[in-house]
């Protein structure tokens, strides 16, 4: 009984330590990086290709998933508000409940499965054949030459996704109202522009500048770490999406606290 428990505590220990050691390798992977952008080292024709690839090419799976959310948002809000006769607080439950919370949670777990899975599954691929290796052996960083400008990309254009999510989602909101003959255009605009203050549309820019840093980063380390050839390269790329989702909604929670303490 003694060795049961004995073991258990060791392997919980190994757990912990191997969860400590996890967080160090990755606080390192991003001193490193941010100590290449800060000397100026960045690869500015790469970032403007990785800018074209990330957003240009997630443009429409964000605007679909942010327009249905808006409609359904929407639906669900003014049938649910008629009931206590304030129907016409639905232009303002659709946009800040989009622009604070929506918006940049879920373009960034849909960017982390398009964008980020491309990221790991290309630096795993060239991990596994060896290409980082060869890269070092010509005196180039890899860091340098192929993370940088891939965390900048993320950095521009997340955030930039999530603000046409935004819009697009109020505007399916609208859709989905006029559709019911609760309002028209100009009504519900007009109340939307009356409601959102400056901090609403900050609160999601500020939360999905953060998202879009813990994708790039986690994307990245987990494309540098994998082994195991092409076997390697999938468990990598799913181990890293998921990584994302899970810190997604974790710093999700812990940024809406601080932000509302802040005043945001």
């Amino acid at each position: 009984m003694k060795k049961k428990i004995t073991d258990i505590i060791i392997h919980i220990g190994k757990y912990i330590l191997g969860i400590v050691q996890e967080t160090g390798s990755i606080l390192m992977f991003l001193i490193k990086v941010f100590s290449f952008i800060a000397k100026g080292k960045v690869r500015f024709f790469d970032v403007l290709r990785q800018i074209y690839e990330q957003g240009f090419e997630s443009i429409v799976i964000v605007s679909i998933t942010s327009l249905t959310t808006g409609m359904v948002l929407g639906l669900q809000g003014y049938f649910a508000l008629v009931r206590f006769g304030a129907k016409e607080f639905v232009a303002a439950l659709v946009a800040i409940s989009l622009l604070r919370e929506l918006s940049p949670v879920l373009t960034s777990i849909v960017f982390s499965g398009k964008v980020g899975a491309k990221i790991t599954s290309e630096l795993s691929t060239m991990n596994v054949s060896e290409q980082i290796l060869a890269t070092r052996t010509m005196g180039v960083d890899p860091l340098e030459y192929f993370v940088v400008s891939r965390i900048i990309a993320c950095v521009i254009v997340l955030p930039i996704l999530v603000v046409i999510s935004g819009v697009i989602g109020i505007f399916g909101g609208y859709l989905a109202v006029s559709w019911e003959g609760a309002t028209n255009a100009i009504y519900y605009f007009h109340n939307t522009l009356d409601i959102v203050a400056l901090r609403d549309f900050l609160s999601g820019i500020i939360k999905a500048f953060v998202f879009s840093v813990i994708i790039g980063i986690i994307c990245c380390y987990q494309g540098f770490k994998a082994e195991g050839g092409s076997l390697g390269v999938g468990k990598f790329t799913t181990k890293a999406v998921a990584y994302c989702y899970i810190m997604i909604i974790v710093f999700n929670f812990v940024l809406t606290k601080i932000l509302l303490r802040l005043g945001f």
